[in-house]
């Protein structure tokens, strides 16, 4: 089969031809129609996050058919079409599993990290962390919805349910969360890079009220923040545009170094916390709100030997949305 591979931290994807991996007892053999590029991938290909599997075929936002089933597998058949996640693997016994947080799981493993992911044309996953696609959504369209949907959402939620969100870094995740935001009849104010006046047109064809640079202040104070952009100095920026009691959330996986800020920042009993990849919980409820809610995703199509171009693009902020690999 075809795939791009990650031999070394912050050198370019190679593509090679490896041969077809074999699904074990609790897997299926997926052939991939699609593979979002997420901002993860980038921060594992350019050495941000340490120790992944090398060789490594990188790629967690998986949408393919399932076309060979492990002995054991009893949720797919062969012919169903599955979304993979970043979450591949946890262990199912430590206290963080038995309290369904497994999103924590000290021995978990993750797509396109510890396990080869979808930057390919063929691909193995465990069943437990495979999720049927509603047919709504074509292959394309269903990719980002694997991360940048789930994270999103899992982030919007942990700022709890309160009326007016600001989102800092309007890319992948906050193009989808946008909108439900806007579903749920919430308010929204966009932050973007300073002068990015592409993404802040962006940003309110997708229902922001208001957008602006992420270093000014926004009209009215908000009450919770969603960080997605792995920049550290937004934190104390977020944390004085928002209300007492307010709750800033950092929605990656790597950030830049936060910078040290008045304690009057976060006096008046503002929340700041961090999200930590996501629970099969999540998914289920994300992608069954999802077509309800008419999410749409801004897609920009890549051959997946054209991989590193689409991160370049990615790492450069040149995208509108997500760049989606098709092999």
């Amino acid at each position: 089969m075809r795939a791009m591979i990650m031999q070394a931290a912050g050198a370019p994807l190679v593509a090679t031809e490896l041969p077809a991996p074999r699904p074990g007892p609790q897997q299926v053999l997926i052939a991939v129609r699609a593979c979002a590029v997420c901002r993860t991938d980038l921060h594992i290909v350019d050495g941000e996050l340490a120790a992944p599997k090398l060789p490594l075929v990188p790629g967690h936002e998986i949408v393919g058919s399932v076309i060979e089933t492990g002995r054991e597998v009893e949720h797919f058949a062969v012919g169903d079409r599955v979304g993979v996640p970043w979450l591949g693997w946890t262990c199912g016994v430590c206290e963080y599993c038995r309290s369904g947080r497994e999103n924590l799981c000290d021995r978990a493993r993750f797509t396109g990290y510890q396990i080869d992911g979808g930057y390919a044309e063929l691909t193995v996953a465990d069943q437990r962390y495979c999720f049927a696609i509603d047919r709504r959504f074509d292959d394309v369209a269903a990719a980002p919805l694997l991360c940048a949907g789930l994270i999103g959402y899992r982030t919007l939620r942990l700022a709890g349910e309160v009326p007016l969100i600001g989102i800092y870094g309007f890319g992948a995740a906050a193009h989808i969360v946008a909108q439900i935001i806007r579903y749920q009849g919430r308010r929204l104010f966009a932050f973007t890079r300073p002068g990015d006046t592409a993404a802040q047109d962006f940003a309110r064809k997708l229902g922001a009220e208001w957008a602006g640079d992420s270093t000014a202040p926004p009209p009215e104070p908000i009450d919770a923040a969603l960080i997605f952009a792995p920049v550290g100095a937004l934190v104390p920026a977020a944390l004085a545009a928002t209300k007492k009691g307010g709750t800033v959330v950092c929605g990656g996986i790597h950030m830049s170094d936060i910078p040290a800020f008045a304690y009057s920042l976060l006096w008046e009993e503002r929340v700041l916390r961090s999200v930590a990849n996501l629970t099969r919980h999540d998914a289920e409820e994300f992608l069954t709100l999802a077509p309800r809610a008419g999410i749409t995703t801004e897609t920009v199509r890549y051959p997946l030997s054209r991989a590193n171009d689409a991160l370049a693009e990615l790492r450069r902020g040149a995208l509108q949305g997500a760049a989606v690999l098709v092999p």
